[in-house]
């Protein structure tokens, strides 16, 4: 259920969560007069605070506490309440360019470079994906009926490697269900079409295709192939567990947050020995109508869907080769971050990479 906020009660949600942040304690009504200019008595900020608990957005870790940000606190704090740092941005370029060499270093030296002054400039550890694979060129696209209802959708490389998936036509029109002869003509038409617009281009670029262009009759087509590619080219791309450049470690398990042993051995493990499931999360691929504009994604607490980091912050953001993304650059951290600063550092650090990557690979 969306939370409607008065003007007041966003500014001392905004005034908790920057106080929280800063430090680590659970804020009181008389820390938020002293600190923050709210122009209100400390009982009108304690009626609020206890407004906001009651709507789930603050919670207090003991009954003789103050109050502390949930999940839901941090989101509206993120959505509505701050804005990234522009400061923060071009410092980061500013570091980026100084340190970072593209002419000299080879494209893994520098995503580590880069890794590192970002697990610096952000405090949290910091997550970029090597590129994924873009020599492999598509040399011929098929679909194929295999039954009434089941497709099979065949891709072949310039270097005659075959990549295949199988799929469910659903639903099929009333009047092609008993002929398919039929289903077979519009195959080949839809098939003439991916080879015109894909024959000689990444695989990558499979899943950003602009399926609107298919003919009004054979629209039925767009969403299942869309879909179905996509899941293809993520197949076919799959990571390495080497694939992840981790930076920032040590500095970040010193937060009081990641006092438990335990925690932070699975964090460890994660970020070790599971790369893969790290690396399906911060890659995340967008819808083809958005490719071409980057944007942040941020993560909070129970919104991860990893169990290990579940108490943690993931704010990530793609870097790309003209419009494809081909890697991602994230910071991980504890909810409790600078969340202006280190949204602001990723997008930076992915615009850099972009710009970087297009040397690489003219």
């Amino acid at each position: 259920m969306e939370v409607q906020l008065t003007n007041r009660q966003q500014h001392i949600l905004w005034a908790t969560v920057r106080h929280y942040i800063a430090t680590a304690e659970p804020v009181g009504s008389k820390a938020l007069v002293d600190e923050y200019d709210l122009g209100v008595s400390s009982a009108t900020i304690r009626n609020v605070m206890g407004v906001l608990e009651k709507s789930g957005l603050l919670y207090q870790p003991h009954a003789s506490a103050g109050r502390v940000p949930s999940d839901s606190g941090y989101r509206i704090y993120v959505d509505q309440l701050i804005t990234p740092s522009e400061t923060l941005g071009r410092e980061v370029e500013v570091a980026l360019q100084k340190h970072l060499q593209w002419e000299d270093w080879s494209l893994e030296t520098l995503l580590q470079g880069a890794a590192q002054i970002l697990a610096t400039l952000s405090g949290c550890i910091s997550l970029i994906t090597m590129p994924q694979t873009t020599t492999a060129l598509v040399r011929h696209l098929q679909l194929v009926q295999i039954e009434a209802g089941r497709i099979m959708l065949i891709v072949v490389t310039d270097g005659y490697e075959t990549h295949s998936k199988l799929m469910d036509l659903s639903p099929i029109p009333e009047e092609t269900q008993r002929d398919p002869e039929v289903i077979d003509r519009e195959l080949q038409i839809v098939s003439n079409f991916l080879n015109s617009h894909l024959r000689g281009r990444s695989l990558l670029e499979l899943a950003y295709l602009d399926w609107s262009e298919l003919d009004q009759e054979f629209q039925r087509y767009g969403e299942f192939l869309k879909n179905s590619v996509a899941e293809l080219t993520r197949r076919t791309l799959a990571p390495t567990a080497t694939q992840i450049m981790v930076r920032g470690v040590s500095e970040v398990l010193r937060q009081p947050e990641f006092s438990q042993l335990q925690q932070v051995q699975t964090i460890i493990h994660l970020l070790e020995e599971e790369q893969d499931q790290l690396w399906r999360l911060i890659f995340e691929e967008p819808e083809p109508e958005d490719a071409g504009k980057p944007k942040v994604t941020v993560r909070i607490g129970a919104e991860n869907p990893l169990e290990p980091i579940r108490t943690c912050t993931l704010i990530s953001s793609n870097y790309r080769r003209g419009s494809i993304p081909v890697g991602s650059v994230g910071v991980l951290g504890p909810t409790r971050l600078d969340y202006e600063s280190a949204i602001a550092v990723v997008a930076s650090a992915a615009d850099y990479l972009s710009e970087a990557f297009s040397y690489f690979n003219p």
